[in-house]
């Protein structure tokens, strides 16, 4: 019996490296993979965080260029569902952009996410941004919490959303938790 210990303990062994080294994960192709996704969740990062200053610093220019000439923006939280092309909804929104950069208001926005799925050249964001506006008075509106999905396509080197869908209010409960 003494004899097999050490033989068994190779076995072992050898089979824990022959099922590790065979798993998706570690394979060229499984590394490419991964090395794949975290260079355009990196850059889908750095997306939203453009988003987010341009929204803070009211950068009309700068939004509108983070969508695609034929966006298209889905309101769903509100009695009044809509869809409208994001020239409409830029049209919309322009007024708080030039309130912003006056600083008449202060406007922030932040988004985290449950789920991100995409490729190289495409990408579909799920998840819960949080917004919040000061009207310039001192008086604050409460944070508001919104369900949401973006379709991006990858122009080039950067990413331009396609269609953006707020869903339905979230809470704050709701946020925490993609913390």
């Amino acid at each position: 019996m003494k004899k097999n210990k050490p033989f068994l303990s190779l076995v072992l062994m050898l089979s824990v490296a022959i099922t590790y080294a065979n798993t998706t994960a570690h394979t060229l192709v499984g590394m490419m993979k991964i090395s794949n996704d975290s260079l355009r969740l990196a850059e889908l990062d750095t997306f939203w965080t453009e988003v987010s200053r341009t929204v803070k610093e009211g950068d009309f220019e700068g939004y509108k260029a983070t969508y695609h000439e034929d966006a298209v923006v889905v309101f769903t939280t509100r009695e009044n569902k809509s869809s409208i092309s994001i020239t409409k909804a830029l049209s919309n929104w322009m007024q708080d952009f030039i309130d912003t950069k006056a600083g008449k208001t202060k406007n922030t926005v932040e988004f985290r996410f449950s789920q991100r799925v995409g490729n190289e050249n495409t990408a579909h964001e799920t998840g819960i941004f949080s917004f919040q506006s000061n009207d310039g008075s001192g008086k604050t509106a409460p944070k508001q919490f919104v369900h949401f999905e973006a379709l991006l396509v990858k122009k080039g080197t950067g990413w331009l959303m396609v269609m953006e869908y707020q869903k339905s209010r979230a809470t704050e409960e709701e946020w925490a938790l993609l913390e």
